[in-house]
């Protein structure tokens, strides 16, 4: 994040987004519109703790929700597990240490947080850390740390390790390491095509997915779609996204990839889009009801959940927990 990138940051964070006319601004999407089945929307139980830049997975019958900014922007500890099937939260065991932007994945029923930013304001300080949830315990273990320190990056589980790429350690990462939680062991892998942060990743069809994401809060706004082959270390382009965007979140469901919202300078998204294998397309549904970035999204109980995030630039945190019906 360059200085004036920082500065611009640290002047909407202190007017909490309100200021310069088109600030929240929302914007749906530029796909074609599904008509037909364009899916459901329902609200839900809010969170705990209004968060947003926050780390999401589904683990077992739980939505877990980690990490983010908490109040006036510092990072916090917190854990909060969600239950569909009683629309309740709890509280679970905070995390070592508070980071916001970190990722989360699940590999054979274990859950690992990874990396983050630590401090209040930008720029933020990276971490290298790795932590791993006992559920039986309720408690965190340190695991072997990340090889590049990272923030605002994305993690998804091909092949049974947890894939990295991405995120920001000062400038915008094109790095690309994997985890090994039987070796406890990082592993360094071809590079995505494009630096980027603030993207989101996802395992489709035995590949990894990097999808949208930034230079930096002002700079460019990308739409690619980059595919990354584990039985070749290569990487290839996949079908754009409609409109560039960081702080979207994604999911997989069934056969499809979906994304949920996201941010460019000064506009939140309110886009679902869903991407369809056979058209080798992306196709509009049903906008989110509560428009958002620093997301996360889980699958659970035939829905695609969406807690916490940011209503606006800056510090608009809400507990606002939504579920998608495809």
């Amino acid at each position: 994040m360059n200085r004036r990138d920082v500065l611009t940051r640290m002047a909407v964070l202190a007017g909490g987004g309100i200021a310069a006319g088109c600030v929240g601004v929302t914007r749906d999407s530029r796909a074609p519109v599904d008509m037909l089945r364009p899916g459901t929307w329902a609200v839900h139980r809010p969170m705990l703790d209004a968060r947003q830049e926050i780390g999401v997975v589904a683990l077992r019958d739980r939505m877990i929700v980690i990490g983010g900014f908490g109040e006036l922007g510092a990072a916090v500890p917190a854990v909060e597990a969600y239950h569909p099937a009683t629309d309740a939260w709890e509280r679970l065991a905070p995390l070592p240490a508070a980071v916001h932007h970190p990722a989360a994945a699940v590999v054979d029923g274990r859950l690992f947080v990874v990396g983050g930013y630590a401090g209040r304001v930008p720029p933020w300080n990276a971490q290298n850390t790795v932590y791993e949830y006992d559920v039986a315990r309720n408690s965190w273990a340190t695991r072997a740390p990340l090889l590049i320190a990272r923030g605002g990056h994305a993690a998804a589980t091909v092949g049974g390790r947890i894939h990295v790429v991405g995120g920001a350690h000062g400038d915008a990462l094109s790095e690309h390491e994997a985890y090994d939680p039987a070796a406890d062991r990082w592993t360094r892998l071809a590079s995505m095509p494009f630096a980027r942060d603030h993207l989101a990743a996802v395992a489709f069809q035995g590949r990894l997915w990097a999808i949208g994401g930034r230079s930096s809060f002002l700079g460019d706004q990308y739409a690619h779609v980059d595919i990354y082959d584990a039985s070749t270390n290569h990487w290839h382009t996949g079908p754009p996204l409609p409109e560039g965007r960081g702080g979207l979140a994604a999911a997989v469901f069934e056969d499809r990839i979906f994304v949920f919202g996201g941010e460019s300078p000064l506009r939140i998204f309110s886009a679902t889009e869903m991407y369809e294998a056979a058209g080798n397309r992306w196709i509009a549904k049903e906008p989110m009801p509560t428009p958002r970035h620093g997301i996360g999204a889980a699958v659970l109980d035939g829905r695609i959940w969406i807690p916490g995030g940011g209503t606006r630039p800056g510090l608009a945190r809400t507990p606002a927990n939504e579920a998608y019906r495809p």
